[in-house]
């Protein structure tokens, strides 16, 4: 943990304008204790592991876990929620490759075609992009993830080789949901305004034949 955390420091203090974040990184800072915004701290940990192999073999990593938001409520907008994190790590891959993992998994997982894509800033991601869709309840596009193809400042410090890329995503799981069910209200998923009467009527995982 030590080697990496000084191989971290490193490159994150180097002078090179390219291969820095856009604030400073501070060890005190790295060292606080939060609610996890995201699961990407679960990512990092096994492309570390990954990197320690003797020989790289390509992999595909998956998760589903909770994460917390400074945001404030409304038909949306969760201050907690559960993310789909997922990446693929392997040879000379490119963000047509990203995006078509996402469009085969929201068409075949949830029914879900309507994609589009923004490109945002993401510190450990470059190029980096938000992934939305339509909610024909709402009636406007809403943004059900992000995304992006790491950086080569975080991986090489793990020990991946250069010419390994890593395309990755982190997906809401609620967002989804409420397209998929024609629901209007995230709250109606995650809190207290869940309809009790419907998690009773309703079996505990519904798969669309």
């Amino acid at each position: 943990l030590q080697i990496n955390l000084r191989k971290t420091a490193t490159v994150q203090i180097q002078p090179r304008q390219e291969n820095r974040y856009c604030y400073d990184w501070k060890l005190e800072e790295a060292q606080k204790n939060i609610l996890r915004t995201h699961t990407t701290a679960v990512s990092a940990r096994m492309l570390y592991k990954l990197g320690q192999q003797e020989q790289f073999t390509p992999v595909k990593y998956f998760s589903i876990d909770r994460v917390f938001r400074n945001e404030t409520l409304d038909a949306t907008h969760l201050a907690e929620f559960h993310q789909i994190e997922g990446l693929i790590a392997d040879y000379d891959l490119t963000l047509g490759d990203l995006m078509g993992v996402l469009h085969t998994f929201f068409s075949k997982a949830m029914g879900i075609t309507q994609l589009r894509f923004k490109p945002t800033y993401n510190p450990y991601t470059e190029p980096s992009m938000e992934v939305f869709s339509y909610h024909e309840g709402l009636k406007k596009w809403v943004e059900i993830g992000n995304s992006g193809v790491f950086r080569p400042e975080m991986l090489l410090p793990m020990g991946l080789p250069e010419n390994v890329s890593v395309i990755a995503w982190g997906l809401s799981l609620e967002r989804p949901t409420m397209i998929k069910y024609g629901l209007t209200n995230i709250r109606e998923l995650v809190g207290h305004k869940v309809n009790l009467e419907m998690v009773y009527n309703n079996p505990l995982c519904r798969l669309d034949k």
